[in-house]
């Protein structure tokens, strides 16, 4: 018996070492993602700093650099200088597909390990991972619903910027509404920005005497339309559809306004599932290789709540 339990020690201090030598193991991770220019990479930056500091506390030997890019040529550059500082991996929300597709190439081709996030690359054989929202299944939500709710509707659309991830939101509205009463009466991009998505906003309020709706790809965009929409002092207009989960939006869904009775989840804390999927590589030994799709999930009224984070900073 005694034996037995100074076997099960030698066992079980063995292990702990080799648990302890895993979890020092050198491996240096660079985050290569958009400044934050609007809310949602906001989101995005302050994800990607609060799962750098808890993963570094839990993997001594963890290095995980963040370097945020206002434009795609400056992240091309960012990939440059961060791959030369001898990196392991990445993990990337690129500014736009084609732009960055050769420059993340050129890091993959230096062995190192590659998570793409958001914004699908034009050549998806070069990452290992990628992690994303639905992006067409958050087009379809916002369609049925308008479809389900209206019947029989005006809709203008304010679109995202002309890449991957606008285009399958696009197909997925278009394809929920096939068939049905709602009528597009135009398409414009508004940039993921407010600002324009405000100008858009009031070219169509001009162009179009009657509008019963509105859908936008993202909440940021929605809360631009809303002001143009109040300026104008528009009555015809039922509602206002965005996409992503906006504290502020869900806030309006949750205490029942009218104007914004639902939205669609999209949560910029996806960049901090990457973070800790492209870990768990290195130091679980775990299969992570693929993509990984979070739910479009509906919010309503009655489970906004869920959703609803007062502190975070979007």
């Amino acid at each position: 018996m005694r034996k037995l339990i100074v076997g099960l020690a030698g066992a079980l201090l063995a292990s702990s070492m080799v648990l302890a030598h895993a979890a020092d193991k050198k491996v240096n991770i660079a985050v290569s993602i958009p400044a934050a220019d609007h809310g949602w990479t906001g989101g995005v930056v302050y994800h990607a700093e609060r799962a750098a500091k808890i993963l570094e506390a839990n993997h001594p030997g963890l290095k995980i650099t963040i370097k945020t890019s206002p434009d795609g040529a400056s992240q091309a550059n960012a990939l440059e200088d961060l791959t030369t500082q001898g990196i392991d991996a990445l993990v990337t929300l690129p500014h736009n597909s084609d732009e960055l597709t050769d420059p993340i190439r050129q890091v993959k081709a230096k062995g190192v390990f590659v998570t793409v996030v958001d914004r699908a690359l034009s050549d998806q054989s070069i990452q290992d991972l990628y992690v994303a929202g639905n992006n067409p299944e958050l087009g379809r939500v916002a369609g049925k619903y308008l479809k389900d709710k209206l019947g029989t509707a005006d809709v203008v659309v304010i679109r995202g910027l002309p890449i991957v991830i606008d285009e399958e939101r696009q197909k997925g509205f278009d394809e929920a509404i096939a068939g049905s009463g709602i009528k597009v009466l135009d398409k414009q991009f508004g940039n993921w920005s407010r600002d324009d998505a405000f100008k858009v906003m009031q070219d169509y309020l001009t162009k179009f005497p009657k509008i019963d709706a509105v859908w936008c790809q993202d909440d940021d965009m929605a809360v631009g339309v809303l002001e143009a929409i109040s300026q104008a002092k528009r009555t015809d207009i039922k509602m206002v559809i965005g996409g992503a989960g906006m504290k502020d939006m869900i806030k309006r869904v949750s205490d029942g306004d009218a104007m914004t009775p639902i939205n669609v989840l999209y949560p910029p804390s996806m960049i901090a599932t990457a973070l800790e999927l492209t870990v768990a590589n290195f130091y679980d030994q775990v299969p992570v290789r693929g993509k990984y799709i979070l739910d479009a999930t509906l919010v309503t009224k009655d489970n906004a709540k869920e959703f609803y984070f007062p502190d975070s900073p979007f």
